[in-house]
């Protein structure tokens, strides 16, 4: 157990700055949302969930396993949130990241291993099969959603799911593509919060939380090693040389 925590804790060093930077202005604008807002339980669970959802996000940004462990923690805080703000397909939504990203990540020793040398791109036939997944998962959800609940923004949230659901899957099978479903995703998520927060459902920390996804997803696209080969190659060679000193 003890070397499994000295992994986790080697997962959350070496990542680019910017990712550092981004985190802890995340982590300034949730403390200042909690206290000019009245603190309750439920806004202290928005901000653990919040700040441990930041971490995930940065976690696969710079392609770090530790993702699994933090998605799984902040999932629990946003299920409560979501449910409180009847956003129900952002319950569902928190599920299909466990249940697709999270729970494989944590059981799957390949994926943990050296992840960022094992990336890969889309081709063309996995464009279409990735859009063509999303665009039918966001019809059946929006129409099942609004014919089994009181959900007061079905095809808001219908969206945000079938992109988020999507990007969890490839995800896991290491595409950098995911960031383009990400991208969606935070918009989608920014608008959702946006409009529940105005409906008075909702704080104000779950928009900023959407706002800091995307601020995320822009630095994927620049510094992370999902895009930037210097930054591949250069986290290749420090986690081969933390197995090797596992090893030895």
């Amino acid at each position: 157990m003890s070397a499994y925590f000295k992994f986790l804790a080697h997962q959350l060093k070496g990542w680019p700055q910017q990712n550092y930077y981004l985190f802890f202005f995340s982590l300034g604008c949730q403390v200042m949302t909690l206290v000019n807002s009245p603190i309750t339980w439920l806004s202290i669970l928005t901000f653990i969930g919040t700040t441990l959802g930041v971490l995930c996000v940065l976690a696969i940004n710079a392609a770090k396993s530790v993702n699994g462990v933090l998605g799984i923690l902040s999932a629990l805080c946003f299920i409560v949130v979501g449910f409180s703000a009847k956003n129900f397909l952002s319950i569902g939504e928190q599920i299909a990241y466990v249940i697709t990203l999270d729970i494989p990540v944590l059981m799957s020793k390949n994926w943990n291993v050296n992840m960022v040398s094992k990336i890969r791109k889309f081709n063309a036939k996995s464009w279409i099969v990735s859009i063509l997944f999303t665009f039918v998962v966001y019809i059946g959800s929006g129409f099942a959603i609004q014919a089994l609940t009181n959900e007061p923004r079905p095809f808001y949230d219908a969206f945000s799911f079938a992109v988020c659901l999507t990007a969890g899957i490839i995800c896991f099978l290491r595409y950098n593509n995911q960031y383009f479903w990400w991208l969606a995703s935070g918009v989608a998520q920014l608008i959702l919060w946006f409009i529940t927060f105005r409906q008075g459902s909702a704080t104000l920390a779950m928009f900023v939380n959407s706002a800091i996804y995307i601020a995320n997803d822009v630095l994927a696209f620049t510094i992370s090693p999902w895009f930037n080969e210097r930054e591949k190659k250069r986290l290749m060679q420090e986690e081969q040389a933390y197995a090797d000193k596992v090893e030895a």
